[in-house]
C-alpha cells in the first residue's frame, strides 16, 4: 500500500509552506545570534499562520 501525503489541493501549498518553515527557521537563528525577542516573535505568528493554513487544507480535502 502505497501512502502520499500530496493532493492536487496540498500541491499548490507546498512552496508557500516550506518557505515559511525556511523564515520561521531564519527568526529563530537570528534570535540565537542576536537575542532579540522581535525573532521569536515573528516566528510565533509564522507559526500560528502555518498551522491555520494546514488546518484549512486539511478541511477542503475533506469538502467542508
Amino acid at each position: 500500500m502505497s501512502i502520499t501525503f500530496n493532493t492536487n489541493h496540498r500541491e499548490v501549498w507546498n512552496a508557500p509552506i516550506h518557505n515559511i518553515l525556511k523564515a520561521i527557521d531564519n527568526h529563530n537563528q537570528e534570535y540565537f545570534k542576536t537575542n532579540n525577542i522581535w525573532h521569536l516573535e515573528k516566528a510565533d505568528i509564522l507559526r500560528t499562520y502555518l498551522h491555520e493554513l494546514k488546518t484549512w487544507i486539511a478541511t477542503q480535502e475533506n469538502g467542508h
